[in-house]
């Protein structure tokens, strides 16, 4: 997800929010109807704060996240605010005295700490605060934990809150809250009311836009989206003011931020935000802030203004015109703060980051049509294996597998265990499976980060179980590719290692070594394999053993053998969208698209005299006046140094030029003679699609004589993935 690019609902609604949020804080209608401001300023307008938390949150807080820098930038940028805040508003403080208040220090690190300086300013540590929370909750405990916890707080805090009355009752926890009040005046703070609006923005940027099946991805017609959500909305905001007059009627309120109905308000109305999407209004994120903090100063001078020139009737004691005053002062004075402060911003970069050089391009969307075109063709009841397994075949272990895991698919192969347990620090859940061999010092690593080993032997299960930690695992059985797994006729070995009381074994499989193959003999062999698993399974059924889930198809098995049924598929190369070479045919053609472009920078443009030469050994010399780009990629991108000579070719301003000279490991030389203009920076296509041409994965693999996925899978080492939706 580009959660930079078309959220523009979110960025209309910061407006919207501001002007209620001012609407608290000016009473626009008590020159008009009491309870009419009531609804409007302690029931509609309390939606403009936990909204602003819930932005946070969804640009935040992630269970995909890798690191905590963004989180520490976002409290580093909210504390800077409210710092400068602090100073702004210190004229403001001298004036109503809030200086001379005793004890001053214990009242003024309370006011820092939690309630602000001024009235309005608690949001800036509460966003600081609640932030922290919801992010190490989301982190360590996933969305489900989190938001128990969260709402637990939530909970809590309401009873000193819009509840008051009730608790200050019970002996017990008037007393809990007399100790809470002398930190903090209201519970309405970073503890107990923002980190549910937090968690809840989060869990929505992870899961926006779609309802998620048992197999995968199932999309949602944005009609029928915003309807659901209108009506759910309508709904809570209904139940919340029934409740908010109720309270209000029973004067149990000590404060009035925090209802129970609240909460589904809010993430219906979060929905119902993101389904707008365009272009982004950046400057409205600036401007919004700036009317939130501002706005009370806009109110001091606006009654000093209006009492020198004798205006009070007018532009103060009239409510409406004095709240329209204050938001269209405030606004001014945002957008010239606005522009001011943009104008100090550094300039952004011209490049991207990450495409300065070489880069993986991913295209998501056709990883979610591919997922689609397999789960079609997929057996009924069978679900998908995802093989990303070394950096996903070169695309972005986390890109591609974030995606995924969004998509629904819940079940995942890798190579090695710090594979699996890199998925699971990307916030990966599921199963992960590892295909290949684990050392049993590791055994305790397998059960605190969840994954299941393959048992790879009879003699490696017996050590692994000796370990005494109990472990997940999945057995191989050896059906004739005579690599990992136990023979399939040494049932008695079997047999043994489903006593074993330390494994669970939750699946059994078995790989097949020339299921791409249409040769007679190699399809015979695949059929003894198939035969062999089948009986084995069979022989264990006779003799009362528990059957775990099956697997046998790999991306080739489920194009050539489709009628197989099995518990999981495992797809790897099929997933990407390519084959392992350009002239395998198989039996079933899905519509698979190329998920995967290679591309890089030209950096440097120099002109060859006839007889002159480039590159190591003079492998190339020129038979004319040429022009050679020299790009920025070389072997050690993953790019063959078998392609050297001519053998490769690479699109460049949509026209086909050949490789000259010898690839090396950092950069290659192309003739761009007949190609037109040609300067440094520009992008060039190694594989993938440019204009109406295309070089497949396959192609380029096959001049290098390989396959498609030792070229992919040579591709994650030092090449950054640049997300393409």
């Amino acid at each position: 997800m580009n959660k930079n690019k078309s959220y523009t609902g979110i960025d209309r609604f910061r407006l919207i929010a501001a002007y209620l949020i001012v609407a608290i804080h000016t009473s626009p209608l008590t020159s008009v109807s009491a309870e009419g401001d009531f609804i409007l300023t302690r029931i509609i307008a309390r939606i403009g704060v936990p909204f602003f938390f819930m932005t946070s949150g969804f640009f935040l807080i992630s269970r995909y996240s890798r690191d905590e820098g963004r989180m520490f930038s976002f409290v580093k940028r909210t504390v800077s605010i409210y710092a400068l805040a602090i100073v702004i508003y210190i004229p403001v403080n001298i004036y109503n005295g809030y200086f001379r208040q005793t004890p001053l220090l214990p009242e003024l690190i309370k006011d820092i700490l939690f309630d602000g300086t001024l009235y309005h300013l608690w949001y800036l540590p509460a966003s600081a605060a609640g932030g922290i929370l919801a992010w190490y909750l989301v982190r360590r405990l996933d969305y489900k934990k989190a938001i128990a916890v969260t709402a637990v707080l939530y909970a809590l805090g309401l009873f000193g809150d819009s509840y008051y009355g009730f608790a200050e009752r019970i002996p017990a926890f008037r007393y809990f809250y007399m100790l809470i009040f002398q930190v903090s005046d209201y519970t309405r703070n970073g503890i107990f009311f923002a980190p549910v609006f937090f968690v809840l923005g989060g869990f929505l940027a992870d899961n926006a836009g779609g309802v998620f099946g048992r197999n995968g991805f199932i999309s949602q017609s944005a009609e029928r989206f915003l309807i659901k959500n209108c009506l759910g909305f309508a709904v809570s905001f209904a139940l919340m003011f029934g409740e908010a007059m109720a309270l209000h009627r029973l004067g149990v309120q000590r404060h009035d931020s925090m209802y129970v109905f609240l909460l589904p308000c809010m993430y219906f109305l979060f929905r119902i935000i993101l389904s707008f999407k365009g272009k982004r209004l950046t400057r409205v994120r600036t401007l919004s802030l700036v009317i939130y903090i501002i706005h009370p100063m806009v109110i001091v001078a606006l009654r000093l203004f209006a009492k020198i020139l004798h205006l009070q009737e007018l532009l103060v004691e009239n409510s409406v015109a004095h709240y329209f005053a204050v938001c269209i002062l405030s606004t001014l004075a945002g957008i010239v703060i606005t522009v001011f402060t943009d104008n100090f911003k550094p300039k952004k970069r011209t490049t991207d980051r990450g495409t300065d050089r070489a880069y993986v391009e991913a295209d998501l969307n056709n990883l979610e049509h591919n997922v689609r075109e397999i789960q079609k063709i997929m057996p009924k009841d069978c679900r998908l294996m995802a093989v990303v397994k070394a950096q996903a075949y070169g695309h972005g272990t986390y890109e591609i597998a974030v995606h995924l895991n969004k998509m629904g698919v819940g079940s995942y192969a890798v190579a090695t265990i710090d594979e699996g347990i890199a998925l699971r620090r990307y916030g990966i859940k599921g199963e992960i499976l590892i295909l290949g061999y684990t050392a049993v010092s590791r055994v305790r690593e397998l059960k605190k980060y969840d994954l299941s080993q393959t048992l790879i032997s009879f003699e490696y299960a017996s050590v692994l179980n000796k370990q005494g930690v109990f472990v997940k695992t999945h057995l191989k059985i050896d059906t004739g590719m005579h690599r990992l797994g136990i023979p399939w006729d040494e049932f008695s070995k079997v047999e043994k290692i489903f006593s074993m009381k330390n494994l669970r074994i939750d699946g059994m499989f078995t790989h097949f070594c020339c299921a791409d193959s249409a040769k007679p003999a190699d399809e015979a062999f695949t059929r003894g394999q198939i035969a062999h698993f089948y009986g084995l399974v069979e022989e264990m059924e006779e003799k009362g053993i528990p059957v775990p889930k099956l697997h046998m198809q790999s991306s080739y098995g489920l194009l050539n053998y489709p009628e197989l049924s099995c518990d999981y598929v495992r797809i790897g190369i099929a997933l990407y969208g390519v084959l392992s070479s350009p002239g395998d045919d198989t039996l079933l053609k899905p519509d698979l698209r190329p998920v995967l472009s290679l591309k890089c920078r030209v950096a440097l443009v120099r002109n060859i005299k006839e007889g002159e030469s480039v590159g190591y050994g003079r492998a190339y010399t020129a038979e004319r006046e040429s022009r050679i780009a020299l790009l920025s990629i070389g072997y050690a991108d993953g790019y063959p140094r078998a392609l050297s000579c001519g053998r490769g070719q690479v699109f460049v301003n949509g026209q086909a030029v050949p490789v000259v000279g010898r690839v090396c490991m950092d950069q290659l030389a192309v003739d761009v003679t007949d190609a037109g203009e040609v300067a440094r920076g520009d992008v060039v296509t190694l594989i993938g699609m440019e204009g109406d041409g295309e070089i497949r994965a396959s192609a380029v693999a096959d001049n290098a004589e390989s396959i498609s996925n030792e070229l992919l899978g040579r591709m994650g080492g030092r090449l950054p993935v640049i997300v393409k939706i």
